[in-house]
């Protein structure tokens, strides 16, 4: 049963991206590994953007740092 876990940040992901990415991976693993669809497990978790930081800064504020410069 394989079990995958997606983590994006919390912008505005529409429920139609979100079951395109559960399908197209559910499809991934049927096609590249012969696994079960019916067993195979997606969970997508949408992390605000304070809480998830690249190179020590919140995307929070490198998002606004870009907008700026």
């Amino acid at each position: 049963m394989p079990y995958v876990n997606i983590k994006i940040t919390d912008e505005g992901a529409t429920q139609e991206q979100k079951a395109a990415l559960i399908e197209g991976v559910t499809d991934l693993l049927a096609k590249t590994l012969g696994k079960n669809p019916a067993t195979t497990v997606v969970v997508i978790d949408e992390v605000p953007m304070e809480n998830w930081g690249i190179g020590g800064q919140s995307v929070k504020f490198l998002r606004q740092k870009s907008k700026e410069g």
